[in-house]
């Protein structure tokens, strides 16, 4: 079965070009020129992918988005955002309103079917954790990869598909500095450019599901230069932390 991808994009010479170019690369493609059609089509249809412009008529693809993360139906649905906005700030209020990828126009067609062949690949509903031997657990922290969710401490916390790739690919290097070149590869599925902003919206969003103080994080650690490390403590650690408050 061809996977399915909403276009939504009011821009029909745009949506046109990206709808042919997805077709012939075999993915089956289904277009909505204003925010409220691609809505209703994306809860209607439940595609694998939407690719979603930001400046749309009716309501923007901000909000949107942000919609879309709310229902159930369509949380899990991975969105690349299309937009001529190139700010960080763009950049930033796109992936806090719960967009996986960003690509900003004018863009090369082969680096958009690129970035739409990682993240089917990697939100095809089965983790890349689930599919090796890997650690899943250590001292406080459990992954739970058919849920995408952890267990830190006795909470059970819901992440997303990236921020649960993300902790895992920090997990499987503890105690270890791992690159954003190294992030962005194996995350988000190509190679790395100069704008690690993605990396940093998503380390914040761990940092306040996990850190009991974000802006000092004692387990998601960046190390400045460098990139970012997970250190947590043991279970002998954890062990005596309970003791200590009981």
């Amino acid at each position: 079965m061809m996977p399915r991808i909403l276009v939504i994009d009011d821009d029909a010479a745009i949506a046109e070009l990206v709808a042919v170019n997805l077709e012939m690369a075999g993915y089956e493609v289904t277009q909505a020129e204003d925010g409220i059609k691609g809505q209703a089509l994306a809860i209607q249809m439940l595609p694998d992918l939407i690719m979603l412009d930001l400046m749309l008529p009716r309501v923007d693809g901000f909000t949107v988005c942000q919609r879309l993360r709310r229902d159930d139906r369509t949380a899990d649905i991975p969105v690349l955002m299309l937009t001529a906005l190139s700010q960080t700030q763009d950049k930033v209020e796109g992936f806090n309103s719960g967009a996986d990828d960003y690509l900003t126009k004018p863009f090369e067609l082969e680096e958009m079917l690129a970035r739409v062949r990682a993240l089917l690949r990697r939100t095809d509903r089965i983790p890349q954790a689930a599919k090796h031997s890997e650690i899943l657990n250590y001292g406080p922290l459990t992954l739970v990869p058919e849920r995408f969710e952890a267990v830190w401490y006795v909470n059970t916390v819901k992440l997303t598909h990236l921020e649960f790739e993300l902790l895992h690919c920090l997990l499987q290097r503890h105690g270890q500095t791992v690159s954003p070149s190294e992030i962005l590869k194996e995350v988000w599925g190509y190679d790395p450019d100069d704008d690690i902003e993605t990396i940093r919206v998503h380390i914040r969003h761990l940092r306040t599901k996990m850190e009991p103080d974000p802006r000092h994080p004692r387990y998601i650690k960046t190390v400045y230069g460098a990139g970012y490390c997970l250190e947590l403590p043991s279970n002998e650690q954890v062990a005596e932390e309970s003791k200590s408050s009981a």
